[in-house]
């Protein structure tokens, strides 16, 4: 079932799966997707986020809207610049699958 992408946002924060309605924002409840591209981990608890806006690294406006919005509706998160967040991704979704 697809929701709207504050509720896939509140999803991945609830370590749930979700889904929006065009498919271009999802999550299996620890990493948080726009499209294809990996801009959220949740290692429980505390998110992640790659910065890909334009004050990081602009790939889309979608996915700028989809790092935007889940920068302002999470309490405990850090965000880096996508060159960083790439190297750490993979690592901080295997400690949040542990």
């Amino acid at each position: 079932m697809s929701v709207a992408n504050r509720n896939v946002i509140k999803a991945w924060m609830n370590g749930e799966k979700a889904i929006n309605g065009r498919k271009s924002l999802h999550t299996d409840g620890i990493r948080l997707y726009s499209y294809r591209l990996l801009i959220g981990v949740n290692v429980k608890g505390t998110c992640y986020l790659g910065d890909y806006t334009a004050g990081g690294e602009f790939r889309s406006m979608t996915t700028s809207t989809h790092v935007g919005r889940a920068r302002s509706a999470v309490r405990s998160i850090d965000v880096y610049h996508p060159a960083i967040f790439s190297l750490l991704a993979d690592d901080l979704a295997k400690a949040a699958e542990k």
